[in-house]
């Protein structure tokens, strides 16, 4: 596929740097010749240096015969003129553009085919909201994806010493909670996959990933570690557009499966933006304005009381520097954003509970449009390096290589599981977990987990329809 992606930021590489591996032809425009010439020395691609709202840009980018432009720059304007540019004198078939706007979210015409003409939008903040709102509802887990319209989820989870499955055999599982249908999917140890069947044993600190009905989901949980008490009381440090979204969604109740209220408190270090905090929420959120960095700051609101500590700001230091004062101080778990890959993967694990990657959050609502194949949803994986689909499956026994075959029948790549099967649709949906002997219908949704992301083009080439597929 050749792809013109517009943007060299964090967004843009990250979004490179998973799609060069796949044999893709990769084009990175932007304005800033030395970002550029640091991803053409990482990677296989082409670079750029040139405003890609320009027509003359896009054309020396290949616009001519592109089957895909993406836009992820740090201007809603350029991404948005992008996509129109390349529609209407490229023709190029998919246009995703990154909005970051409020207003513009709340005007879709102006954004589709109406407007600007881009086929698909991508929404950070509010990506980055959703995650960690289902944080919220499942404390114990690193990582909660939701599949088949959110019937499905993919967990992932710290074994905890003492957890009743742990130091034992998967396939207790199945005497522990007989009534609840799950699959573990993956295992990782010492950052190493680890081989996942009945006899392999979950021990303490393992990174487990398992996929259950979503309501079962507490169940399998609470086998792999102790249950933390439901969050109720939040502090948030950074009131940015995500701080903002963050503290809303907990004071209505929005997007959250949780009927009790929180008792939440913001941090800000701007006053004016504090001032603004104060006027969009509503009284129940506690808006401060201070350093959250300031441990006496911290201690006078409570943080060694608090269920969960989050640091939103728009810099890593302060972020990380917070969430680890806030952890030494007494708050339950901390949560941080942190945008560098290589503080990330030092922070993760460590004092600091989960590290979350905005630019990782984004290429997972991305992926999706990417994937050759009917893909409804994907997923990024520990910081980009996994990946989890759901697929639905054409055709018929003929001209598909997984219909009409069990599961232990099909050929899968190593490092790629089948953990489930989605079967019918409305009221009649199934969950069903992808044991050995389950077979594969037409137009099942499939959920696969992919460990390694460079095995992602034999899986889709698996689940083509026929050989014109491609």
């Amino acid at each position: 596929m050749k792809i013109i992606i517009v943007g060299a930021g964090r967004v843009g590489s990250s979004v490179a740097e998973a799609l060069v591996s796949e044999a893709n032809d990769i084009t990175v425009i932007d304005t800033d010749a030395a970002r550029v010439a640091e991803l053409q020395d990482r990677f296989d691609l082409r670079g750029l240096v040139g405003n890609a709202a320009l027509p003359s840009t896009l054309k020396q980018g290949g616009a001519d015969d592109a089957d895909m432009l993406i836009a992820v720059t740090a201007s809603d304007e350029t991404n948005l003129v992008a996509c129109k540019v390349a529609a209407d004198l490229f023709n190029i078939p998919s246009r995703i553009a990154r909005v970051r706007n409020v207003e513009l979210q709340q005007h879709p015409k102006l954004i589709g085919d109406e407007g600007f003409r881009a086929t698909h939008v991508i929404f950070p903040e509010q990506t980055v909201t959703d995650y960690l709102l289902k944080l919220i509802e499942f404390p114990e887990a690193l990582q909660v994806l939701e599949f088949a319209d959110g019937r499905a989820s993919l967990i992932a989870v710290r074994a905890y010493a003492g957890g009743p499955l742990v130091s034992h055999p998967i396939k207790d599982i199945r005497r522990h909670i007989p009534n609840v249908d799950t699959r573990i999917v993956a295992m990782f140890r010492n950052e190493a996959s680890v081989r996942v069947d009945g006899d392999t044993m979950i021990q303490p600190g393992d990174e487990v990933f398992f996929l259950a009905a979503t309501r079962d989901v507490r169940l399998v949980l609470a086998e792999l570690r102790r249950m933390d008490k439901p969050v109720r009381r939040v502090m948030i440090a950074g009131g940015g557009n995500i701080g903002l979204r963050l503290a809303r969604a907990l004071d209505t109740g929005e997007g959250l499966d949780i009927a009790e209220r929180f008792n939440v408190k913001i941090i800000e270090s701007n006053k004016r933006r504090a001032e603004q905090l104060a006027q969009q929420l509503s009284a129940n959120v506690l808006v401060l304005y201070g350093d959250a960095t300031d441990e006496d700051l911290l201690s006078q609101e409570g943080v060694q009381d608090t269920d969960l500590f989050f640091a939103l700001t728009n810099d890593d230091e302060n972020n990380i520097m917070s969430a680890l004062l806030a952890k030494r101080l007494g708050a339950r778990r901390v949560i941080s954003l942190i945008n560098r890959k290589s503080y990330g993967d030092l922070m993760q694990g460590t004092q600091i509970d989960i590290a979350i990657s905005p630019s990782y959050a984004t290429l997972s609502a991305l992926l999706r449009f990417v994937r050759r194949g009917d893909v409804v949803a994907a997923h990024s994986l520990r910081r980009g390096a996994a990946e989890a689909l759901e697929l639905i499956v054409h055709g018929d026994a003929k001209s598909s290589r997984v219909i009409g075959k069990a599961v232990e029948q099909i050929e899968l790549p190593r490092g790629a599981t089948i953990g489930a099967v989605v079967r019918g649709q409305g009221d009649t949906t199934q969950v069903l977990m992808a044991h050995h002997d389950i077979v594969i219908q037409p137009e099942d949704h499939l959920i696969v987990f992919v460990e390694n992301k460079r095995i992602i083009p034999r899986v889709e080439k698996l689940f083509a329809v026929g050989l014109g597929f491609f």
